[in-house]
């Protein structure tokens, strides 16, 4: 028997893939009364709008993305999918609030020659200095750090610094930039500039596009999302589409899904598992896959080993208020995926998603709030009131959009430790801990956010990946 830690879409693809790799009856394992971790669809029931507390549309995105798109069609979904393509407003626009004023990013190369606020100068010198700066070598730096050396502090600070807002809640002068821009990195290492290295791939890409056709991943969902230009997608009824989707489907081939079943104590060893739930059903297993957070595993392995606790435990966590606002009528003055903040503007929210710019829900403005991250306890204290953190919500908006009408309904909650963060050092991080894993031999296979990519796709892709580890085992 295989054991699954965790419920969520890493626990649930593993399961998937497992089945569809011969294992028989695995069993998953999830303390929550519910699947789908932070994944979590919200239907209003006076309203009927659908609510996100957690990601809402997925990028399509090299072959990770065709993995992802591969799954769905395998689970029967493809006439639930909403495909939002490359001329759609929100794939286009997206905003900056810098100096209390919102500023549209760049999105064509002629733009980078013109001055465009909230930067004073024109991109362009941005690349010019990129080809004009020396190499620094090292083994890993911050995506601030690296981006301000290359390209100059205001692309760091305004551009840079947001995106890791919106991508991981983070702060860029702590995020290593080896995880989120590695291609970037290896140029500058490899070949002393971004500029000529990128260069350099894309005069190699030609000379193995038609070894590469032979890889991709082939289906007609791929054909589709390619003829029609998708730049990313949702689903109907939200992303608890997907995780019904596969909860349902691995329950019909014979996975056992326990909720409520908290693990108390875990026995690893190269000659099985021992779980205990609850504090008193025991569970043995000769194989085990952890979907858990990497700072939730840390504390069941930690007598046993200790080396792998203290690895485990390092990955550093952040918490996000989200707060989901409705309002009747279109309010929005423009059409956009939303804007960011970047944190030196020094205001509790990270960012705020137009959501029915995205997908328009009848006659209303639907937007999604989201606030604190890494700088949580700094701007809300350790347990915010519900109530408090929607008058903020509400407060942002009707400053920044100008939207003075009291929200018809909303959605608030605080979602703790929900997204880690790949600071400097990670990837060595990662590194040391497979390998304490292989050489102690344990049956033991970790999937999630925690540790090679925080995206759905990443997390699907690692379960794919383990999955194929235990049955090659």
């Amino acid at each position: 028997m295989t054991l699954i830690l965790g419920g969520g879409i890493g626990g649930l693809s593993a399961a998937h893939y497992l089945i569809k790799a011969g294992t028989k009856n695995p069993t998953l394992l999830e303390s929550t009364n519910r699947v789908g971790g932070w994944i979590q669809s919200i239907k209003d029931t006076k309203t009927g709008i659908v609510f996100e507390k957690g990601p809402r549309t997925l990028r399509i995105r090299g072959n990770i993305g065709m993995n992802t798109l591969s799954l769905i069609e395998e689970l029967g979904l493809p006439e639930k999918i909403k495909p939002i393509t490359i001329d759609h407003p929100s794939a286009k626009n997206r905003f900056i609030f810098v100096n209390n004023r919102l500023h549209i990013l760049p999105t064509s190369f002629s733009s980078l020659f013109k001055k465009t606020p909230p930067f004073s100068s024109r991109l362009f010198r941005g690349l010019w200095r990129d080809l004009t700066s020396p190499v620094k070598r090292s083994n890993d730096d911050t995506v601030y750090a690296f981006i301000e050396r290359r390209f100059g502090g205001e692309v760091a600070d305004y551009l840079v610094s947001s995106m890791i807002c919106g991508i991981c809640a983070g702060d860029a002068k702590e995020i290593s930039v080896k995880f989120f821009v590695p291609g970037l990195f290896e140029a500058e290492q490899k070949h002393g500039s971004v500029i000529k290295g990128y260069v350099k791939e894309i005069m190699q890409k030609r000379k193995v596009v038609d070894v590469e056709k032979n890889l991709n991943p082939v289906g007609s969902l791929h054909e589709k999302a390619k003829t029609e230009k998708w730049s990313v997608f949702g689903l109907d009824g939200g992303m608890t589409t997907l995780v019904e989707a596969i909860k349902e489907e691995i329950a019909t081939k014979g996975a056992v899904i326990k909720l409520d079943s908290q693990v108390t104590n875990l026995s690893v060893q190269p000659g099985g598992v021992k779980c205990c739930i609850n504090g008193k059903d025991i569970y043995e297993s000769n194989q085990l896959i952890s979907a858990l957070p990497a700072i939730n595993l840390a504390p069941l392995v930690k007598e046993e080993h200790p080396l792998l606790a203290e690895e485990l435990s390092k990955i550093p966590y952040v918490t996000v208020a989200v707060v989901n606002l409705a309002f009747k009528g279109q309010l929005l003055d423009r059409e956009a995926f939303g804007f960011l903040v970047p944190p030196s503007q020094g205001l509790p929210i990270l960012g705020v998603i137009f959501d029915s710019c995205n997908f328009p829900q009848d006659n209303h403005t639907i937007l999604t709030v989201m606030m604190g991250g890494k700088w949580f306890n700094k701007f809300f204290g350790e347990n915010p009131t519900e109530k408090r953190l929607l008058n903020i919500a509400v407060g942002h908006c009707r400053d920044i959009l100008g939207i003075t009408q009291i929200p018809i309904c909303h959605h608030t909650s605080i979602q703790r430790n929900c997204i880690p963060q790949y600071v400097v050092g990670h990837h060595d991080r990662i590194a040391r801990i497979y390998s304490y894993i292989n050489e102690k031999r344990l049956p033991l296979s970790l999937v999630g956010s925690s540790y090679t990519g925080i995206g759905i796709h990443d997390v699907i892709l690692s379960a794919k990946r383990a999955a194929e580890q235990c049955a090659n085992r």
